[in-house]
């Protein structure tokens, strides 16, 4: 095996990878400029299709059997590094349905911004749909995930009452995402500095698809009937 040598950092003008797993020290330091060394031969020109992980390795100044040691091949390898590349998905509190929509949405919304604003990023996206196989690796390890959270959240909301229950729960999850989806990735000159957008997103849909609420039993007042026990109260 090829001694190690000393990881050659990135460029300045490119922000480097996402903090890499933890680990050893040294093997922070080797995952970080292997990961450091895709992103900077992109930067340079180089295409997915063309990276090697002879090249890579050389560029990261560290032998091919340490990137091995942790990704199976290059396609593996290449997913991990675009997405280090978008920012992580953000922690959902969990307690109301909508708040959590509008955090995943709004998280798409940054990920335009992000793609718009790093070159390398929007290269490697672009790139990515060149590349069949590599797609559906990355569909299966991130796209796929952030969907299932998505899903997770409509059902939450449906379970409480938050939003309408006699709506299929992926079609409900797609009318939720598909105009933030059409103006990050489809219209590139949609604006999406707008932090309030996706809440305003959100909230404009829930006008149609909220929920009754959760069922609440009111205590009855001196002078008025009290109301049928488990009758539901709306929430707006």
């Amino acid at each position: 095996m090829a001694a190690e040598q000393t990881p050659i950092l990135a460029p300045a003008e490119e922000p480097p990878c996402a903090a890499p797993r933890r680990g050893r020290p040294r093997s922070e330091a080797a995952e970080k400029a292997i990961c450091d060394a895709v992103v900077r031969q992109m930067t340079e020109g180089g295409s997915l299709a063309d990276l090697t992980i002879e090249g890579i390795a050389q560029a990261a100044g560290v032998g091919k059997a340490t990137i091995y040691r942790r990704w199976p091949n290059k396609e593996a390898l290449l997913v991990d590094v675009i997405a280090r590349l978008e920012e992580p998905t953000p922690p959902l509190a969990g307690i109301s349905a909508r708040d959590d929509v509008i955090v995943l949405i709004d998280h798409m919304r940054r990920r335009g911004l992000a793609k718009r604003s790093r070159w390398v990023l929007k290269v490697a996206l672009e790139q990515l749909h060149q590349l069949p196989g590599l797609k559906a690796i990355y569909y299966d390890r991130v796209i796929h995930e952030r969907r299932v959270l998505l899903w997770e959240v409509v059902r939450r909301g449906m379970a409480s009452g938050e939003f309408r229950s006699d709506v299929d729960p992926v079609l409900f999850a797609e009318m939720l995402v598909g105009p933030m989806l059409l103006r990050s990735v489809i219209y590139d000159d949609s604006p999406l500095d707008d932090p309030e957008l996706s809440a305003r997103i959100v909230d404009t849909l829930l006008e149609g698809l909220r929920g009754p609420g959760p069922e609440v039993t009111e205590p009855a007042q001196a002078g008025t009937p009290h109301p049928h026990p488990g009758v539901r109260t709306g929430i707006g």
